[in-house]
């Protein structure tokens, strides 16, 4: 882990996993200014000792690092390739580092457009894994595609957020190996939901069979962080089902780009388009399993 020198950032989009990453780097003593589209993550920022910012235009003011952490393409473009937006606004040398998770094409574009700038703008893309829990805890995983050099000076900041800090290569790397996080967790979640249901039919004590799955080469970070949530039924988001169908959506076609089969992936995102067609697309993606009770005949409430 690198020493960290205090930093000026600002910080675009506090929802469920922005809000705990702004204030661990306020933690870190990083002087952090906050935006949200609603006021609520900005005074909860102020609260654990950051700066609120009514516009994106005020929160970039003098920052040397930005940080965007927004739901998907259409809100990093408007975000920082928008007429207001970041590029617009950053001050030159800043270093813009878009932590959310879209297409390598999009991180691609973002790259492109501020060198253009003549600012001398610098971008990384670093989408992360480990879900809230991750984020509140700062262990998450975050793969960081752009310049060696420019990771170099950002990975302090990344050091005060996660674990595991990895640089994958040049601009849209990052976002390629997270959407091969995004299919791995997925078809963890799906087979998960069904080991669940089988156990339950099985009148196995499903509390005890997945304590001891968890213990062996069945065992995951994703049976550890989900299988609370499955054997309670508590689906109260920490990644909603329609953001991972968002991500299903990358993934399918920049494998398609690279002539890469999903077999299982491909059947996989399927379900997860169901869930939601279902209405459960502003549940956590755990809730895979309420479309295996519904292939099982169970009466889903």
């Amino acid at each position: 882990m690198t020493a960290a020198t205090p930093r000026t950032i600002a910080f675009i989009g506090l929802g469920i996993m922005g809000s705990p990453m702004a204030a661990n780097l306020v933690r870190a003593g990083h002087t952090v200014t906050g935006y949200n589209l609603t006021q609520g993550p900005i005074d909860k920022l102020v609260a654990d000792g950051g700066r609120g910012a009514g516009s994106i235009a005020e929160a970039v003011a003098g920052a040397e690092i930005v940080i965007t952490m927004v739901p998907a393409d259409p809100q990093v473009e408007q975000a920082v390739l928008g007429e207001d937006g970041v590029l617009a606004h950053a001050a030159p040398g800043a270093l813009v580092i878009d932590m959310s998770s879209i297409t390598p094409q999009t991180s691609i574009r973002v790259a492109a457009a501020a060198a253009a700038t003549g600012k001398g703008i610098r971008t990384l893309d670093a989408p992360v894994s480990g879900g809230e829990a991750g984020a509140v805890e700062a262990v998450l995983s975050i793969m960081v595609g752009g310049a060696a050099e420019d990771f170099a000076e950002a990975e302090p900041l990344f050091d005060a957020l996660g674990t595991t800090v990895v640089h994958v290569g040049p601009a849209g790397a990052g976002q390629t190996v997270k959407a091969a996080n995004q299919l791995i967790v997925a078809v963890n979640l799906q087979v998960l939901a069904e080991a669940v249901v089988f156990l339950e039919n099985a009148g196995v004590d499903l509390s005890a069979a997945l304590e001891v799955l968890a213990g062996g080469l069945a065992g995951s970070t994703v049976l550890n962080r989900k299988k609370a949530n499955m054997i309670g039924r508590e689906f109260a988001p920490g990644f909603r089902i329609d953001l991972h169908h968002k991500d299903m959506g990358i993934v399918t076609a920049a494998a398609r780009a690279v002539e890469a089969p999903l077999p299982v992936g491909s059947l996989v995102a399927q379900l997860v388009a169901s869930a939601r067609a279902n209405g459960d697309g502003s549940l956590d993606h755990s809730a895979l399993l309420r479309g295996v009770e519904r292939l099982a005949g169970r009466e889903v409430n």
